[in-house]
Parts: structure tokens; sequence; C-alpha cells
């Protein structure tokens, strides 16, 4: 039998998508009538938070999960209850509640067709959203974040201190030290935004450090924007009637018949 004090209980979904431009993360609610979005946050969103390059890799993930989480916790008023793993270390975390505060916000991870690979940037995402204080049930194997390892002798481990520093770019660090070191020119064309915005790779985890404070300090989003279409050049004409569209035909072929006149003259 149906129990009846969980009937219209909600199911929230954590919703994942990586594009090849921008990274999004809602929390969803399943409906009979479709799913409603509840709250979401985008990669494009983090220039106000102090990172205005590589929005679409693995700390930009992380940056991106963070923000929906706190932001929905606010949504709920549950961000002073749960804030979540303020100090980052890359071990696994898990909100749990008890008897005075209650359950925390929990949802479900869905990655739609993404590849769930060892490392794969949507767990990214979900790592930064269990560190912001939304709970999304997954094993504390480490399986999911870089830093996994398995031999066939020695067995199988997980080596937090190589997530946290795929959090803070360190990644993305190594490779710029590489690339400046080996190949000069290519480092300053493939980094030519990095170099723009004076982002070196040993201030790279001062600013991932930077990002995430400010998003803990104010997740809101920013208002929608109000669009005049008043001054928009494309407008709906009024629909011409019958007799407007004959004469419109006539005059073409009167037209055509005065310049083929003209050219036999």
């Amino acid at each position: 039998m149906q129990e009846k004090f969980k009937y219209n209980a909600a199911k929230y979904r954590f919703v994942v998508r990586i594009t090849n431009t921008n990274v999004t993360c809602q929390i969803v609610k399943a409906k009979i009538i479709g799913d409603e979005i509840l709250c979401c946050a985008y990669s494009s969103e983090l220039p106000r938070y102090g990172l205005k390059v590589g929005l679409k890799n693995y700390a930009a993930c992380y940056a991106t999960g963070l923000l929906c989480a706190r932001r929905a916790l606010v949504k709920f008023g549950l961000a002073d209850t749960y804030e979540g793993s303020v100090e980052i270390t890359g071990e696994h975390f898990l909100e749990e509640g008890d008897e005075e505060t209650g359950a925390p916000l929990q949802a479900f991870l869905d990655v739609g067709l993404r590849p769930t690979t060892t490392g794969a940037r949507v767990f990214a995402c979900m790592k930064g959203a269990t560190d912001g204080g939304v709970m999304i049930p997954h094993k504390d194997t480490g399986k999911q974040f870089p830093g996994y390892w398995q031999e066939k002798d020695s067995g199988k481990g997980y080596d937090a201190d190589v997530c946290r520093k795929y959090i803070f770019g360190g990644h993305v660090g190594d490779y710029m030290n590489k690339l400046q070191e080996e190949e000069p020119e290519k480092y300053e064309r493939q980094f030519s935004q990095y170099i723009k915005e004076g982002i070196t790779a040993e201030g790279l985890e001062e600013m991932y450090t930077g990002v995430h404070a400010k998003i803990r300090a104010d997740p809101s989003s920013l208002p929608k924007k109000m669009w005049d279409n008043s001054a928009s050049k494309f407008k709906n004409h009024r629909k011409k009637t019958m007799v407007e569209r004959r004469n419109h035909v006539i005059n073409k072929i009167m037209a055509l018949r005065v310049k083929a006149a003209e050219v036999a003259v």
C-alpha cells in the first residue's frame, strides 16, 4: 500500500550539461506535467566572481556546481544550516542531517549522455555541489574523481590531493609551465586570454580560492533583462487583403511589360 504521508514527495535531480562553451547545473523537480527547474547556475556567470577564462574546464565545473548548490540552499532557506565543506581538501564529503537540523536537500545526479569515466567533468560539478551542502548520494571510494588508482598487484585507492589539485586548476598550471618552457609560441597562442588577464600558473590556486569565497558570500543571480521590443528592427506587418495582393501582382506585371517595351525600342 502507498504510504500516505509521502504523497507528492518531491524527488530532485541535479542535472549537469556541458557544451562546447558553457557548463549548466540545475536542480530539477519532476512533475506529472513535466520538469520544473527550481534553480540553475551557468559557468558564464563566473566572471562575476573573478573567473574570466577557462569556463568549461574541471575547476570551472566545480565552481559552477558550488554556485548552484549555494543558490538552491538560499532559496530553500537552508544556507545557514548546511554550509558544506568550507575547506576544500578533495576528501569524500556528504551532508548528513539530524533531529535538530532536519534532512539536507537531496538530489540525484543526472548526467544525460555524458560518459561517466573516472575524472569526468560531470563529477566535478557533483563534487562542487556536495561541498556546497547539497546531498548527492555517491560512493566514498573516490572512483569518480581524479586521484583514484587501481593496479592488479597493489589493489586500489584514492589520493585526495590529486583531486584537490584539479579543483584549483593545478593540472592547467602544469600544462602552462610545460608549454612555456618547451613551446613558447604555442603557449602564447593557446593561453592568450590568460596572458591578457595577467593570470600565471602560480596564481591559479589563489584565483580559484577567491572565486569560491565570493560564491559563498553572494550566490544570488542577477535580475533578468527586460528587452525593449519597440527598438527592434523586426516588426510584424499587417496582413494584406486579397485585393491588395492582386493589385501588387498586377503592378509587377505592368512594370515588367513597360521595361520590356523600353528595351525593344
